[in-house]
């Protein structure tokens, strides 16, 4: 009995060492024939070279307690800037805070509370600020959440009935696009008051999958997918820009979108481990390692957005450059008609 039992056990230790060195082989033939099919050329990340100051001026950057929007804030601190990091975690906000005033030798480094997923939260943040700021210079529209940030099992991606807000939106449309809808909004006033400024939105590449916007299931009640839902809620972002542009022509406020690029971010560090969750993660590993761009490389687009000259509004960027974006992001109708129903889902009109 004690033999079979030993016999079965070292049966089950092989086929789980074999079915690990087949993951592995099959990785690395992948890679390979990726890196082959390149051209064997690495992808060379965008640098900003401007050595604009921002003394005297004010920054919001959301979600940078992490990341690239650390980076970002940390760059601007550098520079001089008032720069507020608006997260919603306080006290990973404030680390990252005292760990930006030190390293960049810049003081004026604050915190705000907001939750892009509570319409709640982003009123309350937005009044604190316009009590508080008498300039806004430039905003960061930063955040973001990705299918991926959460692993239950051996699910992959989270389910459309665990990420709803309190306000009932869908999680990923609710903080990438319309919790930034209403916070741009709310500090327009502000902004226009400190003209020239800016609104720098931090949208995806991932935009160009998703063919279009859904009016009659923008919740993704129907048919949810994870993927499908998050560039979806990057093509709303980049519309976004493109209707806000147009609405700020003429106020000194200048509107762009940006693709970080392919950036190796801490979203998979509370996921719960699965056998699918270490292949795709052996997958992401050596895929960045090949690929990928560090934070402080990811961080440059948004960087050269928030400092550079000569922008002009409506305008998207990748690796520091202008780009044109997919056909369906410059779809006038579409970006019209998207900004009046954002207008309605966060009461902003009737």
């Amino acid at each position: 009995m004690v033999l079979d039992t030993l016999r079965h056990t070292g049966l089950a230790i092989w086929q789980a060492i074999a079915i690990a060195t087949a993951v592995l082989v099959s990785v690395v033939i992948y890679l390979i024939h990726l890196w082959i099919s390149k051209g064997l050329q690495f992808p060379k990340a965008g640098v900003c070279r401007c050595d604009v100051r921002m003394d005297g001026k004010t920054v919001i950057v959301t979600g940078s307690n992490t990341g690239t929007g650390k980076e970002a804030a940390r760059d601007l601190a550098q520079r001089g800037a008032r720069v507020i990091l608006a997260c919603r975690n306080a006290r990973k906000a404030e680390k990252a805070a005292e760990e930006i005033r030190k390293s960049s030798g810049n003081g004026n480094v604050e915190v705000g509370v907001l939750d892009l997923a509570s319409l709640s939260s982003v009123r309350d943040f937005c009044t604190h600020i316009i009590q508080t700021e008498p300039r806004l210079d430039v905003l960061v529209n930063n955040a973001g959440f990705s299918p991926v940030l959460r692993m239950r099992s051996d699910i992959s991606f989270c389910p459309r009935t665990d990420p709803e807000t309190a306000d009932g939106f869908e999680l990923m449309f609710a903080v990438n696009h319309l919790g930034h809808f209403l916070l741009t909004n709310l500090l327009l006033d502000l902004l226009k008051k400190s003209a020239p400024s800016r609104v720098v939105t931090v949208s995806s590449g991932a935009h160009v999958r998703e063919p279009e916007i859904d009016f009659n299931d923008i919740n993704f009640h129907h048919n949810f997918s994870p993927i499908r839902a998050y560039r979806r809620s990057k093509l709303a972002s980049m519309l976004f820009v493109r209707e806000l542009a147009r609405r700020l022509a003429g106020s000194g406020v200048t509107a762009v979108s940006l693709t970080p690029g392919y950036v190796a971010t801490s979203r998979l560090n509370s996921q719960t481990l699965s056998a699918r969750a270490l292949l795709w993660g052996a997958v992401g590993v050596m895929h960045r390692w090949l690929y990928g761009k560090t934070l402080l490389q990811g961080a440059q687009t948004t960087i050269h957005c928030s400092v550079a000259d000569g922008l002009r509004s409506g305008q998207y960027f990748s690796e520091c450059k202008p780009k044109d974006p997919a056909p369906q992001a410059m779809d006038d109708e579409a970006a019209r008609k998207l900004w009046e129903l954002s207008e309605k889902m966060v009461a902003l009109s009737k």
